[in-house]
């Protein structure tokens, strides 16, 4: 496939972008800085960001399929999601791409804690969602909004805490709310799971809840 990808220097989108060389995929990844990415010999590299819809659409050209790693790089106010989102969106509707694998957070829907005891439920929405994730999970929340809102083949990938360990290879995943004490995953599960969905349909037009 040819692959168009957003947030390749990322620690997920480098997973990402590794996993599609290793599978025969091409890929086209749009950098901000790419004298600095490791992987800039491999890639056709489209300079630019997420917010200049120019580049998006050049990103996205000839694509088979979209895969997003793109997110907050600080806990402040920086609408990349916000900006970004709605750019490759109108860029896969002009260019007739259909498939997006997008990164999203556990903190995107408001049930997304109904299988969490109460406690866990306060404190996660209350000290972490409420006050010190704030920003970057009102980011995810319109993305949410802005890809389900699409007749695109969407699929939104909703991890709580990426920590960059080794990959386990088993975690639970779950079409309705964070698994019960889900409290963190690999990014290299993420990345894994991520790939899966280039040739599965069973999360098509769905988000997916994914932890250990």
């Amino acid at each position: 496939m040819k692959i168009a990808l957003f947030g390749a220097s990322g620690g997920t989108g480098t997973l990402l972008t590794n996993r599609c060389f290793a599978s025969g995929h091409q890929v086209s990844a749009l950098l901000r800085s790419p004298d600095i990415f490791p992987l800039r010999e491999k890639v056709d590299v489209i300079y630019g960001d997420a917010c200049d819809p120019h580049a998006v659409l050049e990103t996205v050209r000839g694509a088979d399929v979209v895969l997003s790693a793109l997110g907050a790089r600080s806990l402040g106010k920086e609408d990349v999601l916000e900006r970004g989102v709605p750019n490759i969106v109108a860029a896969m509707q002009q260019t007739g791409v259909h498939r997006i694998i997008a990164l999203g957070s556990a903190g995107a829907l408001p049930d997304s804690l109904k299988k969490q005891p109460f406690y866990r439920r306060w404190i996660v929405q209350k000290i972490l969602y409420n006050t010190l994730l704030r920003w970057p999970v009102a980011s995810q929340i319109a993305q949410y909004a802005t890809l389900s809102a699409t007749d695109l083949d969407w699929t939104i990938v909703m991890p709580p805490m990426l920590r960059n360990t080794t990959a386990r290879g088993r975690y639970r995943i779950d079409g309705e709310a964070l698994p019960r004490n889900g409290s963190s995953i690999s990014r290299e599960d993420v990345a894994d799971f991520m790939m899966q969905q280039l040739t599965d349909s069973q999360w098509i037009r769905k988000g997916v809840y994914i932890s250990l």
